[in-house]
């Protein structure tokens, strides 16, 4: 390792460096800028060490270093966040993009999932065994932090949340204890995990309840941009069985070869589906999607559950320029669907995708105050995000969702989600948590009175 240009000094490095069995990357090194690369390209910093952690062993000496030495500490799983909280200038990045292992018991139906696995890693090793959990969209999405900011996906209507998936897991905390946490052992942190981000340590393993879905009818089907299309499609997810995920995506239309050319690049909705019941009841479910609208063009097949998971993948691979904005809405009021009406005729670019996840049936089987994420009387989550290819244009593409997310906000609820908030929404963290933010102030100061753990939507305690 090159320290010559790291502004730690070396005697430290090396007291870290034997500490550890992970690698220490350090300015100068030749995989620095690798190292030090997150998704959203927006965010180019510059931190004084990168640890590519192996085992929970270096998590808890990274972290005591950190503290121990002052220093800024970011923790970094799948590296999506798009506020780029996995990366920080002049401290410490904690990468656990080595520890991925998994262990599927299908008896139990249960995984035991490494900090630093992706989405994909679960797919693929559950669905040998016929199971699945609620996971995110993109497959390269980081376990991590979706899960503890409570994690939306395909199967959410059917499982409820990755959250509420979640049963155990092994913490690393600010003074670097070592804690495995179930709802009998460090319940409130348990608690706390389920939704409060990673303002309460590092998760170096995650256990996670499996469901037997295995193929589903998945893929899209895209329609006109146009409210009646809209107002359908929440009809349907209020009068349709828990098995069918339903997101709705607004934007342009992409150039894949199912959708007639002439529709690249121009306003469209569309409905991509996630059947998970009977094979039987396939061809109803298709009659059903196809009755929102138009259709423009679908692919809507049987497929391996992972499959789905991939669908958006190759639309936003990392390296691209994003600012995000997030809302909860209760049954999509017309307010909200003039607004995806309006601002999706200029949406500024093909992976600008405004998405919407509803978040009812098995969500709202679960109480406001049992997790820290608190929206269970929420019926849909929206993201919205210019997404680009330079800085300049997301940067001049700011105001456009600014103005999205107004027209948005008198027909929401107060708060959003954690995952779908940028950097410049900490003054919305005790909206986002409602009445379980003087809980989570309160776990926070009694185990991370100092805010180590600050690098995210900060729970200041």
């Amino acid at each position: 390792m090159t320290t010559s240009t790291s502004p730690l000094d070396r005697r430290l490095l090396e007291r870290l460096a034997g500490a550890v069995r992970g690698e220490l990357v350090a300015p100068g090194d030749p995989d620095y800028d690798e190292a030090r690369r997150v998704y959203n390209a927006m965010h180019d910093k510059r931190p004084a060490l990168v640890v590519r952690a192996v085992d929970a062993g270096d998590v808890t000496a990274t972290v005591d270093f950190a503290r121990d030495e002052g220093l800024a500490l970011a923790v970094r799983g799948g590296g999506h966040g798009v506020p780029g909280h996995g990366t920080c200038d002049g401290g410490v990045v904690l990468d656990l993009g080595r520890m991925r292992g998994i262990r599927v018991d299908p008896d139990a139906r249960r995984a035991r999932v490494g900090g630093g696995c992706t989405w994909a890693d679960v797919d693929r090793a559950t669905h040998p065994f016929g199971l699945a959990t609620t996971g995110g969209i993109v497959s390269t999405t980081g376990v991590g932090g979706l899960t503890t900011g409570g994690g939306m996906g395909h199967l959410s209507r059917r499982c409820g949340l990755a959250c509420d998936n979640l049963v155990a897991v092994d913490l690393v905390t600010a003074d670097g204890a070592l804690l495995t946490c179930t709802d009998e052992r460090d319940a409130d942190l348990m608690w706390a995990v389920r939704g409060g981000g990673g303002n309460f340590g590092v998760v170096t393993s995650f256990s996670y309840r499996l469901h037997p879905v295995a193929h589903v009818l998945g893929g899209p089907t895209f329609y006109p941009l146009d409210a009646d299309v809209l107002r359908r499609y929440r009809e349907l997810i209020a009068e349709s069985d828990e098995r069918l995920g339903a997101l709705l995506v607004v934007g342009l239309g992409p150039p894949v070869p199912f959708l007639p050319e002439r529709w690249h690049g121009r306003p469209v909705c569309g409905v991509v589906t996630c059947w998970s019941g009977p094979e039987d009841e396939d061809d109803r479910v298709r009659d059903r999607i196809a009755s929102l609208g138009p259709v423009l063009g679908r692919h809507l097949e049987r497929m391996p559950y992972p499959v789905i998971n991939t669908l958006f993948d190759e639309l936003v691979p990392a390296g691209l320029f994003h600012y995000w904005k997030g809302a909860f809405a209760q049954g999509l009021p017309d307010g909200v669907l003039d607004a995806f009406v309006e601002y999706g005729a200029t949406t500024p670019s093909i992976p600008s995708v405004t998405v919407v996840f509803p978040v009812d049936g098995a969500c709202h089987r679960v109480g406001r105050r049992d997790t820290a994420f608190s929206y269970r009387d929420a019926d849909f989550s929206i993201a919205l995000s210019p997404t680009m290819t330079t800085r300049e244009d997301c940067e001049a593409q700011k105001d456009w969702v600014r103005g999205f997310h107004g027209a948005i906000a008198p027909h929401a609820m107060e708060g959003g989600y954690v995952n779908f908030m940028d950097g410049d929404d900490q003054d919305r963290v005790r909206a986002n948590y409602r009445d379980n933010h003087t809980r989570l102030t309160r776990l926070k100061r009694r185990h991370d009175p100092g805010n180590l753990f600050r690098l995210n939507h900060n729970i200041v305690p």
